[in-house]
Parts: C-alpha cells; sequence; structure tokens
C-alpha cells in the first residue's frame, strides 16, 4: 500500500491510499479519515460509498464529513466505485463502466476480470484497512448516496450483525425496476433478473430487512426521482414494518449540496448506534 497524501483535518488525519487490489485486478484508490482518538487505539468506522462517475475523491471533499467524525470520534472510509486503468473495459455512457461499478461482482464480459466491486468493498478492502489502520471491524456502519445508497444498502442487509446501523442518501432504490439498474445488470451480470435480486435493495427489504436501525433522505427536488424509486422501497419497508426512518426532504435535489447539508445528521445517527 501507498500513501498518496495525509492531510491533519479537525485534530484527525485525512488520507489518499493507493494498492494493487486482486479483486479488481488493478491499483485501487480510497481515502480513509482518522479522528484524533485513533492516535490512542482503534475506533469505529462509517463506509461511505458514492455514486456514479465519482471517485474516492467526490464525498471526501464534497460532503463535509470530517467535521462530524472528528467530533464523534468515528472513522470515514471513502472507496472507489469502480476498478481504474487504460487495461479496464469501459462505456461510453456515464453510467456505465469505469465511475459505474454498482457493487456487483460481474460475470458477463468484457467485465468479469475487474469489475468485481462486492468482493473488494466486502472483503478485500476491508481486509486491507482492519489489518493496517486503528479502526474496529465490530464497530461498523454504512452510508451511501445514489449508487453508493444502492450498495449500503445492499450490503448491510446481506452481511447481517457486521454492520450496526445503515443509511442512504437518495439511494437507488428498486434497480430491477430502473434504467438505472436493468441496464447495468444486464451487462454485468446477465439477463436472468433472478440473479439480480440480492443486489436491489426493495427486493432484498422484502425478504430479509435489516438486523438494525436505517435512516434514510430523499430530496423531494431530486430530478432523477422516477430512475430512484424511493416509493418503492418505503412500501417495502412499511410492509415488512422495518425499523427506521425514511425522509422527504422537501425542495432537495440530487446534488452533494443535499448530502452536505444532511451529513451531520447520518453521522451522529451512526455513531449512536456504533457507541451503543
Amino acid at each position: 500500500m501507498k500513501t498518496v497524501s495525509e492531510n491533519r483535518a479537525y485534530g484527525g488525519v485525512q488520507g489518499v491510499y493507493s494498492h494493487g487490489s486482486t479483486a479488481c485486478g488493478c491499483d485501487m484508490t480510497f481515502g480513509l479519515f482518522l479522528p484524533e482518538e485513533a492516535e490512542r487505539g482503534p475506533v469505529p468506522v462509517i463506509w461511505y460509498l458514492s455514486g456514479l462517475t465519482c471517485t474516492h475523491e467526490n464525498a471526501m471533499v464534497k460532503a463535509g464529513a470530517q467535521k462530524w467524525a472528528a467530533e464523534a470520534g468515528v472513522a470515514l472510509v471513502f472507496p472507489d466505485t469502480s476498478p481504474r486503468g487504460a487495461d479496464v473495459p469501459n462505456d461510453e455512457a456515464y453510467d456505465l463502466g469505469q465511475g459505474a461499478g454498482f457493487y456487483v461482482n460481474a460475470t458477463e464480459k468484457p467485465w468479469s476480470t475487474h469489475f468485481r466491486m462486492w468482493d473488494y468493498v466486502t472483503e478485500e478492502l476491508p481486509g486491507l484497512i482492519f489489518k493496517a489502520f486503528p479502526v474496529a471491524e465490530e464497530r461498523q456502519a454504512i452510508t451511501g448516496h445514489s449508487m453508493g445508497g444502492h450498495g449500503a444498502l445492499t450490503i448491510a442487509m446481506s452481511f447481517p450483525g457486521r454492520f450496526r446501523s445503515v443509511s442512504a442518501f437518495a439511494p437507488i432504490a428498486n434497480p430491477s425496476g430502473s434504467d438505472w439498474g436493468r441496464k447495468q445488470f444486464t451487462a454485468y451480470l446477465g439477463a436472468d433478473e433472478a440473479k439480480w435480486a440480492p443486489h436491489d435493495a426493495t427486493l432484498l427489504m422484502r425478504k430479509r430487512g435489516f438486523d438494525g436501525p436505517i435512516l434514510i433522505d430523499q430530496g423531494s427536488a431530486d430530478q432523477f426521482l422516477d430512475l430512484l424509486k424511493p416509493e418503492a422501497l418505503a412500501e417495502a419497508m412499511a410492509a415488512r414494518r422495518q425499523g427506521g426512518i425514511f425522509r422527504m426532504q422537501k425542495g432537495y435535489d440530487h446534488s452533494y449540496f443535499f448530502v452536505s447539508s444532511f451529513i451531520e445528521d447520518h453521522i451522529g445517527f451512526h455513531a449512536a448506534a456504533l457507541y451503543d
């Protein structure tokens, strides 16, 4: 692992690191914020998964999360959203290929060699971080925005007991029923929709639910509402009687202005679970 940069922030350190990834078959870069408390021992961690077109840097720079993480004494991990490099397949569309990994393990060519973001985010990167940094494996939470909200919800529901809480900002809530999902799942996973179900938050909520608190914020003026389909997830939560909070935030869109407006709430929500 190589240190790309380390900057003092709010008494802690915002680092950027790169490493060779076995899962993705290329070099990967991630951000990690460690609060001051990490100098004295392992701290809880919140995973932040980003959305379409993003790298590790977008949320790290735009969300304003470090201030609140420092106050709560929690670490933040900002993974990349896909494999990258000249040898990694790509597509002219912004919502497929590099920057659009959708947090799945691709099984279809040409994507299957490198696009294994599920394994990267759930196995390889955690193993690296827990070995190299003072982060407490037994105290994890996860959140994300848009495509990353989809990833956060599906991962949290697929690993019972791993995450104490999950939240999402404007998640792609029902990708099997949306062009933000059907297109990518067909490309990455093939035409058999049964293989898509483990990566659809609405279907997972109906089948399994989450064994902890949930917080979801969705802007009412989000320009992508028809693609995100928040109503499908809300209905699934209600039908399951899932404990959680689902908030429609009046007038907010899909941007990082929306995320930064409510990131304090989300970090506080997770900190309460992580320190319970």
